[in-house]
């Protein structure tokens, strides 16, 4: 019998473990974050690295472990909630503090992006701007209350999804008591 013949692709994927394109967006990834490198370097290096390695030890040390002990807590209060929504093995488990996780996360983002004008601390945005800095607090409670509302809404609809089936088998029953007597 005739071996079938592979082709380049597919010995390409076997040795390096996916497709050409990944390698070739992987290093586009690499020469941009190059150059992103290079340029952010030209003006002032040492504040740079300076600033890089205070951003990583204040993650490390300090951020990492508050919101870790804040996630732990946050299951510990919401839990999880069985997949088929109550009991026996419905699939998986999903966590419900995904829906206070990731808008809480979006909103943390955004804090850490505009904090000087969230904390009224970004007196030179005026002066190079043009703009008031005045609302971004309001704005950014605003956003935030926003999307924890979106994902409450979520959640209920999710939920009420996942139960409906329960919820029609019971009417059922509960019609055929009803005939019966």
């Amino acid at each position: 019998m005739k071996q079938p013949t592979r082709g380049a692709a597919a010995a390409f994927r076997q040795r390096y473990g996916a497709s050409p394109l990944h390698l070739l967006l992987t290093l586009a990834c690499f020469a941009l974050a190059l150059y992103a490198g290079i340029r952010l370097l030209k003006g002032d290096t040492i504040g740079v690295v300076i600033w890089f390695v205070g951003a990583a030890l204040l993650h490390d040390l300090l951020l990492l472990p508050a919101y870790s002990l804040t996630d732990r807590a946050a299951q510990a209060l919401f839990g999880a909630v069985p997949a088929g929504g109550g009991g026996g093995g419905g699939g998986g488990r999903r966590p419900s503090v995904n829906y206070l996780r990731v808008p809480v996360f979006v909103a943390g983002v955004l804090f850490l992006v505009w904090w000087p004008l969230i904390l009224q601390k970004g007196g030179h945005y005026t002066a190079s701007t043009g703009l008031s800095a005045d609302g971004f607090l309001a704005r950014w409670l605003l956003i935030t209350a926003g999307l924890l509302f979106a994902s409450a809404i979520v959640l209920i609809v999710r939920t009420w999804l996942r139960t409906r089936p329960q919820r029609k088998a019971a009417r059922a029953q509960a019609q055929a008591r009803k005939a019966t007597k």
